[in-house]
């Protein structure tokens, strides 16, 4: 039998807002344990919460990024449960009219497809804190830091559109560049402000009714999602095939595992006994302020893409590839503006750099490699001063800390030779000591001759120390060869 993929997510976003969304309280990342909750964010009697103006702005901003239904009124309910981290015993967030309708995001495929992904909605809700089980505790006893307590969030929650890990990785690292792109979230999914939750059945294809979902929680990375989307598919289609069936929980997936344990059961919207927050009054927005919103939205990252197609003749893969990321769009246009070569730019950030910044684990802001530094390799580059292999040598020493190009390249001597006489004088002498090459190339059928002048270029390119530039070499090479035939 054949089995379809049926996948939905709910997106958790950190809104970048400097103080809570209904305290005062700072949202900074870093501190000590249970420095920066305050009783507001703990409900602690006699406190009443206050709305976060930022934060509501900053949910609007999505709402019209992704052409949404804005909800003029929205109210704030409490979600009550019991958990460790949510001292307050229930939280507050939004339900039935939450502050963003009906949207849908443009996803690109690595094949070149596109498709539409609906979002059925997103609300503004705080974020409970984080219990701790490693520690200097007491055996069998976990800590509780309320940091995170109040932090606010938009909850992104999309339709079942998406049929693969695929389209998924490519939905969430679109609303990963929207809400870059747009500030109002910072992006850092290693300290928790980005989280997805992935809703995941399978159904045999051709059936159009929905088979019982799972939902795996909290997971803050791509890679992470896409490996527990391929172990839960494997699972459920084996649960099936051998005459089981899936029950609907909540999972936990280990990426540094990769395995994934059931949580608990999956409850529903009723268990949580939903009802209007007493303390907050509905939240109404005027039209103009929704207008003055949208009239200062900064650029999107498909109108980025259409820029830099534009601006820079770049291809669309490559406009693609580096208008996803805000970070690494304006690096490449900084760096472009110094080297005004943004062809060759756009080849070194999005290879050289950006293999780098994989193979080490880090963001393009911890890169020692600056815009400018990179900006001056690439001139050398253009102007023929070094060639591409030398080029990498001087990117290795940038990324070194041992200066920037031109202070390299004169340390190591790694300077091209272009002078058409120094190289001229390289190839006769590489020709009257290797006779019997010559004799042979010149003796071999013309239509394979091409392949006998590596041999040359390799004793020129040695003799120079590798130095010379292969480009002129080769024209004169081939040229003084010709003149012997």
């Amino acid at each position: 039998m054949k089995w379809e993929t049926v996948i939905g997510l709910e997106v958790h976003v950190q809104l970048a807002t400097k103080t809570k969304i209904f305290s005062a309280a700072s949202t900074a990342f870093g501190a000590e344990p249970n420095t920066q909750a305050c009783s507001i964010d703990l409900a602690m009697p006699g406190t009443l919460p206050v709305v976060n103006e930022q934060a509501i702005d900053y949910a609007v901003m999505f709402g019209l990024a992704i052409d949404a239904e804005i909800g003029m009124t929205s109210v704030f309910e409490r979600k009550n449960y019991f958990y460790p981290d949510l001292p307050k015993g229930y939280q507050t967030t939004q339900l039935e009219k939450p502050i963003v309708g009906a949207g849908v995001v443009q996803i690109h495929l690595d094949n070149g497809d596109s498709k539409s992904i609906r979002i059925h909605h997103a609300h503004l809700e705080e974020d409970a804190g984080k219990s701790l089980h490693e520690g200097n505790f007491r055996p069998g006893v976990s800590g509780i830091d309320l940091n995170r307590a109040g932090t606010p969030l938009i909850e992104i929650v999309s339709e079942p559109d998406m049929r693969n890990a695929q389209e998924a990785v490519a939905f969430a690292k679109k609303l990963h560049s929207i809400v870059t792109s747009l500030g109002i979230c910072d992006g850092e999914m290693s300290q928790g402000s980005m989280r997805f939750d992935v809703n995941i059945s399978v159904r045999p294809e051709g059936i159009t009714e929905l088979g019982t979902r799972t939902e795996t929680k909290n997971l803050n990375s791509f890679k992470f999602m896409e490996e527990a989307i391929y172990l839960e598919v494997e699972r459920q289609i084996d649960l099936l095939e051998d005459g089981g069936e899936v029950i609907q929980e909540t999972r936990l997936y280990n990426g540094e595992t990769r395995k994934a344990r059931s949580m608990r059961s999956k409850e529903e919207a009723n268990d949580y006994r939903y009802f209007p927050c007493p303390d907050l009054l509905p939240v109404v927005l005027s039209d103009e302020h929704v207008a003055q919103l949208r009239a200062n939205l900064p650029e999107l990252p498909d109108a980025r893409q259409a820029r830099f197609m534009e601006q820079y003749q770049l291809s669309q893969y490559d406009a693609d590839i580096l208008s996803t990321d805000t970070s690494m769009a304006n690096y490449f246009e900084q760096a472009t503006a110094k080297s005004g070569n943004p062809k060759l730019t756009a080849n070194w950030v999005a290879g050289e750099l950006s293999a780098r910044l994989n193979a080490e684990n880090i963001s393009l802001e911890q890169s020692p490699v600056s815009a400018e530094q990179l900006a001056g390799l690439i001139v050398r580059i253009a102007d023929n001063s070094i060639s591409g292999k030398m080029a990498k040598q001087v990117f290795e020493g940038i990324w070194d800390g041992q200066g920037d190009a031109d202070q390299i390249i004169e340390s190591r001597g790694l300077k091209q030779v272009s002078d058409s006489g120094a190289l001229e004088a390289m190839v006769d002498k590489v020709l009257a000591n290797n006779q019997a090459m010559v004799d042979d190339y010149i003796n071999t059928d013309p239509d394979k001759r091409k392949k006998k002048l590596g041999g040359f270029m390799g004793q020129i390119m040695k003799a120079s120390k590798g130095q010379a530039n292969p480009q002129q070499v080769s024209q004169i090479l081939a040229q003084k060869l010709n003149e012997m035939l």
